[in-house]
């Protein structure tokens, strides 16, 4: 089967229910699982169960790092490594796993607690990357290093062509703005936690003396804090 029927927006939204995900990952990855209990765990926050994604993401993480590595290493045979590293960095970022996994979907297969899925986590780009790469780690286990090199390609498609540059970090784009204004760098503050341990909410507030402030939450500190460093550079830049 061919991803890119997969992604089609007709067949994603026929197979957007909680009972369709073998449907779905039989259409995903282009064949039906055959370990349904690793599968289920590689799309299980750690709200939700104990036996949630996390040591998945670490595999598939070295995974997607391997096989993209050797993908740019046979297209670009003339590129030293400082060209091939940057175009590394970009492919395998935390926000391209998270555009991947809005292609094909996955937030709505994403298994959640109550309290978790209220606050936004299935549109999460920390959640949504990490459940890639999950499910990169899954895969490797049950078909090997070629199956999970396959679908990479598939997924990331042209992405190998056109990303060569990794996108900038809000923070770090922010710290550069305030730079180049000659203003007192970005500070962040801490305003709010709130929720149960395995499923903790953040408030952040970031404030550049003489600029402005804005606030965001975040299912971590650091996700508040990006979120609201990227609300504060929409602020700036109008």
């Amino acid at each position: 089967m061919v991803l890119g029927r997969a992604l089609g927006s007709d067949r994603r939204h026929v197979l957007s229910g909680p009972d369709d995900t073998a449907a779905w990952l039989e259409a995903t990855l282009g064949h039906k699982p055959l370990d349904d209990a690793l599968f289920e765990r590689a799309l299980t926050h750690s709200s939700r169960s104990e036996e949630h994604y996390e040591r998945l993401e670490f595999l598939g993480d070295r995974v997607l790092g391997l096989s993209v590595a050797t993908w740019l290493f046979e297209l670009f045979p003339n590129e030293p490594e400082g060209k091939l590293s940057r175009r590394l960095n970009a492919l395998v970022s935390g926000e391209t796993c998270a555009e991947i996994a809005r292609e094909i979907g996955l937030g709505e297969q994403v298994k959640l607690g109550k309290q978790a899925r209220e606050d936004g986590a299935s549109d999460s780009d920390n959640v949504l990357g990490d459940v890639v790469e999950a499910l990169i780690g899954a895969l490797y286990l049950e078909r090997g290093l070629d199956a999970a090199a396959d679908f990479i390609r598939r997924a990331w498609g042209e992405r190998v062509n056109t990303h060569d540059k990794a996108p900038t970090h809000p923070k770090s784009a922010l710290q550069e703005w305030a730079a180049a204004n000659e203003k007192k760098p970005p500070a962040y503050e801490l305003k709010d936690r709130s929720g149960p341990p395995h499923a903790p909410k953040f408030v952040v507030e970031v404030a550049i003396r003489g600029v402005g402030s804005a606030s965001a939450e975040g299912l971590s500190k650091q996700e508040a804090e990006t979120a609201a460093a990227k609300a504060l550079l929409e602020q700036v830049r109008k």
